[in-house]
């Protein structure tokens, strides 16, 4: 019965973070590493899609959840545009969190494969609460205005490196 009910102690994931003033980059390197509870040294690049700016990649391993916690220690600054992934693991959905200065956080499920995945109970409150407006709340529930906006950043930051952080699990 156990094996039935086995789950992931640890997971992956990527942080994008597509833009961020010069002066946050330090900050954003602090709470990344405090956040998985080892030392980290981001590596910069500048983002084309707004002047002046900064992007990074950072892949990591951490517990599960540790997605959720990079994402609310990022979204304390209101200037950022980020992602941040958490991959599905054995009996555990994935996550997606987006953060835009103008939309602020939003925070997404995802499946194995990448997708948003909207679970069947969301899916009968939008069409009972908002069946007039169906394709719009579909749309909110997707994260659709976050990918939007951060479309430009995403492909700005080819050929930028990429950084490994990784904490001990279990």
């Amino acid at each position: 019965m156990s094996a039935l009910m086995q789950t992931a102690d640890a997971t992956t994931g990527v942080v994008h973070v597509h833009s961020s003033p010069t002066a946050l980059c330090p900050h954003v390197d602090w709470a990344i590493a405090a956040t998985l509870g080892c030392r980290s040294r981001v590596r910069w690049s500048a983002q084309p899609a707004a002047g002046g700016e900064l992007r990074a990649t950072i892949n990591w391993v951490g517990p599960v959840g540790t997605g959720a916690r990079i994402a609310m220690s990022l979204s304390v600054w209101e200037d950022l545009r980020f992602e941040v992934t958490e991959d599905a693991s054995e009996g555990i959905d994935g996550e997606r969190f987006c953060h835009t200065p103008a939309l602020g956080l939003w925070r997404g499920t995802m499946s194995a494969n990448g997708d948003t995945v909207i679970g069947e109970m969301r899916l009968r409150a939008l069409m009972a609460e908002r069946a007039h407006d169906l394709a719009a709340a579909l749309d909110e529930a997707m994260g659709t205005d976050w990918d939007d906006e951060l479309e430009p950043y995403r492909f700005a930051g080819d050929g930028a490196e990429v950084t490994w952080i990784s904490r001990r699990v279990g």
